[in-house]
């Protein structure tokens, strides 16, 4: 199993990248999303990877984060969840757009995806809500571990995580969400409240994002 590639990109393709690692062309399967974060040709780049494995097809699929990819694996355990339709919602909503989604029960946010239907969005919704905590505490493991990364020469930029906002955006939802889970609130009402908070104030710290998510759960007068 391939689980990550570092390399250099080779080439850009429609809904793809060349991976060359070592000498060896990685043809890499992403979201446009993904696509437009990367560095251009030549420069450095890494990618958590997922590979799919049919009779007659081996297909690469590449995620900027950790968590983004263990998104991917869940969405394909949803009845009607292929990788293209996967790849659609991560290409629309990113990582932490979708554990919002999945958290607030917003699937409309999950039909905004291309090809996906309203019945399809509302079963992504109903069958996932319950790992969304996991999935958005998985932003404290992956935060330390991006930060003890080398750094890239200069000029070049690791694509890891289309740069080091996004586990640091991770790492304050998941450190709320574990604060509001001590604090005695159930994971579902924490996670959805820190969702919300996220939604309203973009790149917001931990302290803020706790406030924010209080306010929220705080019984109306």
């Amino acid at each position: 199993m391939i689980g990550r590639l570092s390399g250099r990109i080779g080439m850009k393709g429609e809904g793809h990248v060349l991976l060359d690692v070592g000498g060896v062309g990685y043809i890499v399967h992403v979201s446009d999303r993904t696509l437009a974060a990367l560095p251009p040709v030549g420069e450095a780049a890494r990618l958590w990877t997922d590979l799919l494995v049919r009779e007659d097809l081996l297909q690469l699929f590449g995620f900027p984060t950790l968590q983004e990819r263990e998104w991917h694996r869940l969405l394909m355990t949803v009845q009607g969840i292929g990788a293209r339709a996967s790849m659609a919602i991560l290409g629309t909503l990113g990582a932490e757009g979708l554990a919002r989604a999945i958290a607030l029960g917003d699937w409309t946010a999950v039909k905004a995806a291309p090809g996906v239907g309203p019945k399809l969005a509302q079963r992504v919704v109903m069958e996932l809500k319950g790992r969304a905590p996991a999935m958005m505490a998985l932003g404290l493991e992956e935060a330390p571990a991006a930060a003890a990364l080398p750094p890239e020469p200069a000029g070049r930029e690791d694509a890891s995580a289309a740069g080091p906002a996004a586990p640091a955006r991770a790492a304050a939802t998941a450190e709320a969400l574990s604060a509001l889970v001590n604090l005695g609130y159930a994971q579902g009402e924490a996670a959805a409240a820190v969702a919300r908070a996220a939604g309203e104030a973009e790149g917001a710290d931990t302290a803020a994002l706790i406030r924010l998510a209080l306010r929220a759960l705080a019984p109306s007068a």
